[in-house]
């Protein structure tokens, strides 16, 4: 497949294969109905942390999973704990998206990680700003 390589970071993930190779040591493999393939099939990429090693988010609507069992369903688990997830109402298989489909289906992805980032940005400012705060008021 190549090419992809060429493509922006975030456009790459719109790939299965691409979002099934970050499972790395994940914990359900075999046997088990969450899969690094069906993960990444519902759209879940593998960002694990120290306390989490099983946290999985949408590449798309950012919404991070954790706590999975062996049985889960990744799509079932996905439509459950999401509102609204433009990757799960597509109609047609990523190929066979027109320019115009994917552009405007990137655009509402570029959006939501938008405004993700400034809210986490803005909760740091306010914690410095409570912290500053309280030190000029103990000044005062």
């Amino acid at each position: 497949m190549a090419g992809r390589e060429a493509l922006p970071e975030p456009w790459q993930l719109y790939f299965a294969s691409v979002r099934a190779a970050t499972f790395h040591n994940w914990p359900f493999t075999e046997g088990c109905a969450c899969t690094p393939e069906r993960m990444a099939a519902a759209g879940f990429v593998h960002c694990p942390s120290e306390n989490s090693p099983d946290v999985a988010q949408c590449f798309y609507c950012l919404k991070e999973l954790e706590g999975w069992e062996p049985d889960d369903d990744p799509l079932e688990e996905h439509k459950k704990h999401t509102a609204a997830c433009g990757f799960l109402s597509l109609q047609k298989e990523l190929p066979n998206l027109t320019v115009q489909e994917f552009l405007k289906l990137e655009k509402m992805r570029t959006r939501k990680a938008l405004k993700r980032e400034v809210s986490q940005k803005m909760t740091r400012v306010e914690e410095k700003a409570k912290i500053q705060r309280c030190s000029i008021k103990n000044l005062a």
